[in-house]
């Protein structure tokens, strides 16, 4: 049996039920996305013509999760505009709001009249996974079914019993920039450690969780860090102190933050790669499609090239230019004697006689036009409604 420290009696786990709730935290300013998010929630910003936080959802609808609670902040009716009721995606949502960013831990403090006594997954709202969650909760639901079955023998050494808490790690080859967990020799999560100068393994946390209503004690027990907010490695921590056992697994795939510029275009490839071509819009005679690209419904190319993989959204006119590689061009964008590839392109934008724009993001309705002086290359972040002339 699990050795409980005194004052930190844990409740039994509770007799399961058919009920798994979602929790996706969507409440960020997003400030490593400035200038793009000073007028967009960075959850919303796209990767392949789809909202980051759009997949999270997906994730969850396609693992049977049909009650969902967003987490919002300063973006609320900009996320509520969005994603709606969740119908749209077979789920039902509600908005749960967060007035300061105080913690991934204060996230299912006030989640705790939505959440009931239900397990959960807390998904957060920015990040990019290649797996889906579905093994990942079938693997918490076997072991918890297995702890109801009858032991045989004696009991190991170490937690036992069904997990309050499930973690997703990966190998990283930089642990001192992540949270890392501490392995025992049977697996079981002993200690996790937040930005370590000596990690004590090269495993990082991603940030998927899973969670039964133990979490509720520990969020209560637990105080704010140092930097003024309640840890959520602190209440998992406070659980494995208590005696509760904190299993992990390890994730299947990719894994991509997308709050910075670079991870986000990583994560446009990554999803542009996945891509089943189709021919949606229009194509003259004098233009050219090549390999895995999307032309969505009311898209036009006039006399121009785009080499997949690729995606141009609905409404875009594509006149006399070249889309490269790893390009998503989003709904209504224009974009006229100019050449692109690498770039996320979001609604609305024009580029006019750009000869070169790459590895680049462009927020909604700005635009970039070329001066008399041209040079080979142009790299651009650019946030909504802005405009940029290139000497």
């Amino acid at each position: 049996m699990p050795t409980i420290l005194p004052g930190r009696e844990i409740a039994r786990q509770p007799a399961r039920t058919a009920v798994m709730k979602g929790l996706i935290l969507s409440g960020g300013a997003g400030t490593r996305l400035r200038p793009i998010t000073h007028t967009s929630a960075k959850q919303l910003v796209p990767v392949a013509n789809k909202p980051i936080l759009f997949y999270g959802i997906e994730d969850m609808a396609e693992a049977g999760i049909t009650e969902i609670g967003i987490i919002v902040g300063s973006t609320a009716a900009e996320i509520e505009a969005a994603v709606g009721d969740g119908s749209r995606f077979g789920v039902h949502v509600s908005y749960l709001p967060q007035d300061e960013p105080l913690g991934l831990a204060h996230c299912v403090l006030i989640a705790r009249d939505f959440l009931g006594d239900d397990d959960f997954v807390m998904y957060l709202g920015d990040n990019m996974l290649e797996q889906g969650l579905g093994g990942f909760i079938a693997r918490w639901e076997s072991q918890h079914t297995a702890a109801l079955q009858p032991a045989l023998g004696d009991a190991p050494d170490g937690p036992t019993g069904a997990p309050a808490a499930q973690i997703l790690l990966t190998p990283v080859p930089d642990p001192q920039r992540f949270g890392v967990a501490e392995l025992d020799d049977e697996g079981n999560v002993v200690a996790l450690v937040e930005k370590p100068e000596d990690p004590p393994s090269d495993l990082a946390l991603v940030g998927v969780y899973l969670f039964s209503k133990l979490i509720h004690q520990a969020v209560a027990a637990i105080a704010p860090s140092a930097r003024g907010e309640l840890e959520i490695t602190d209440a998992i921590q406070w659980l494995i102190d208590s005696g509760a056992p904190v299993h992990h697994d390890l994730l299947d795939g990719w894994w991509l933050d997308t709050g910075k510029k670079d991870p986000l275009l990583e994560s446009n490839r990554r999803v542009l790669e996945s891509l089943e071509a189709r021919v949606d819009g229009e194509v003259d005679a004098d233009s050219k499609v090549d390999g895995r690209v999307v032309i969505e419904a009311g898209a036009r190319l006039v006399n121009s090239e785009v080499r997949g993989p690729a995606i141009i959204g609905a409404g875009s006119v594509i006149t006399s230019s070249y889309i490269g590689p790893f390009t998503a061009v989003a709904a209504n964008c224009e974009v006229t004697d100019s050449e692109i590839d690498q770039s996320v392109i979001m609604e609305g934008a024009r580029i006019r006689a750009v000869p070169r724009l790459t590895d680049s993001l462009m927020g909604r309705d700005s635009e970039v036009t070329r001066g008399a002086r041209r040079s080979q290359a142009t790299r651009v972040t650019l946030g909504d409604h802005s405009t940029v002339e290139l000497a």
